[in-house]
């Protein structure tokens, strides 16, 4: 609740929000009348999202100049190392072989100052047209596997290929993301567009349930996203 305070604080005394995962602008947007605020995505599919209700907010798109190549995990990695908060920046992209990263205009000058290297090389950001990726589209690997029902373990269980016990674990020691929380309960039913993260594995989402096979069994297309 003290986050959702926090950003109906911001949105009312700044006039927009910080940066918010699908979850946390669903939970946010109904402490809102429709006809009060807009979203604002810097491409159409977007992980992060602000809300806001008059003049678009201040963001700036940063492309990280790297010597040598670099993951999102690499990127995700350096900017939590500066002791900043993941509601200060937004969507990571890797587009042909560039990268980059949309944060709010007032911490430019702590980035340009902090982030100096990625993966043990220096590294320069440089600001780009904020219009830039407008027409971005993320990448992903399609996955088609068949599984008797839609619990969450189960399915985790068919992509990564261990049994129900290695996601136990994989749930007790934290490295399982559903929806942007921690998973707790592997008997959670999924949703189609619901998205789920695996550490050392990759980030996911089901898209389709295709069909039925002959045995009751689920035809689901799973896709994983994938750096471009």
């Amino acid at each position: 609740m003290y986050f959702i305070q926090k950003n109906i604080n911001k949105f009312y005394q700044e006039g927009y929000t910080f940066f918010l995962n699908d979850k946390e602008l669903n939970d946010l947007t109904k402490h809102f009348k429709k006809k009060d605020y807009l979203i604002y995505k810097p491409f159409n599919d977007a992980q992060k999202s602000i809300i806001y209700n008059k003049n678009i907010p201040p963001i700036i798109l940063y492309e990280i100049d790297s010597p040598i190549p670099i993951t999102h995990k690499d990127i995700l990695g350096s900017l939590f190392s500066l002791q900043i908060d993941e509601h200060l920046f937004g969507d990571i992209v890797i587009f042909n072989n560039h990268y980059y990263f949309y944060t709010f205009t007032y911490l430019n000058t702590f980035f340009e100052m902090e982030l100096k290297k990625i993966k043990n090389a220096y590294i320069e950001l440089i600001s780009k047209d904020i219009e830039l990726l407008k027409n971005y589209t993320p990448k992903f690997e399609e996955l088609t596997i068949i599984n008797s029902s839609l619990r969450i373990d189960s399915i985790i269980a068919k992509i990564i290929h261990c049994n129900r016990d290695t996601i136990k674990k994989l749930i007790q020691d934290k490295n399982i993301i559903y929806n942007y929380e921690l998973l707790k309960n592997g008997n959670k039913t999924i949703n189609l567009n619901d998205t789920f993260s695996i550490r050392k594995y990759g980030k996911y989402r089901l898209k389709e349930i295709v069909s039925l096979t002959k045995k009751g069994n689920l035809v689901l297309k799973i896709e994983k996203y994938i750096d471009n």
